[in-house]
């Protein structure tokens, strides 16, 4: 008898143990490639600095790239000398909508006679980031991670479920009283 008690106690906490984890709708694969985009920003934000050149964000439908300008050759190219900026695929299911200055970018995979490596977001040299925001939501449902700039040209990542902060603008001066 008390062999059977102690088998239904294990059954039951192993019951709401699965309900537990069963009940865990995270997109780990979403948040993870938002959590990496975010990162690559960061890292390229800090390498434009520190080399004083002028990097891009370029994005098509299935994945992404950095992109740094040559002045020698006054011409935008990949990044290949650095391994951490490589470019890169999503993963199977994942849609990115992208928008630069205010504008929806029409992501095209069509390969072209000439390359284009003409970035969709500027990273300067000083720093600064052009405005943009990218969107990336998992095939058929709404949950959707956001990287973007705000009104400082901070980038901000936003992961499924998250809110964006409330309360006055950067930029808005207190008022002392």
């Amino acid at each position: 008898m008390e062999i059977m008690v102690v088998i239904v106690i294990i059954g039951m906490v192993t019951a709401m143990v699965m309900i537990q984890f069963s009940g865990n709708s995270r997109d780990t694969e979403l948040d993870k490639e938002a959590e990496r985009l975010d990162a690559l920003f960061s890292y390229t934000r800090e390498q434009a600095e520190l080399q004083t050149r002028d990097f891009g964000f370029r994005i098509n439908e299935h994945g992404y790239s950095f992109v740094v300008f040559d002045v020698l050759a006054n011409q935008w190219r990949l990044a290949e000398e650095d391994d951490a900026l490589r470019a890169r695929d999503f993963p199977a299911g994942i849609e990115p909508t992208v928008v630069v200055e205010g504008r929806t970018i029409v992501l095209d995979n069509r390969k072209k006679e000439i390359e284009d490596f003409s970035p969709h977001v500027l990273i300067f040299a000083n720093g600064d980031v052009s405005s943009f925001e990218v969107l990336l939501r998992r095939e058929g449902e709404d949950k959707k991670a956001r990287i973007y700039t705000d009104e400082q040209t901070n980038i901000q990542l936003l992961l499924p479920g998250e809110e964006e902060p409330k309360g006055p603008p950067v930029r808005a001066a207190t008022v002392a009283r």
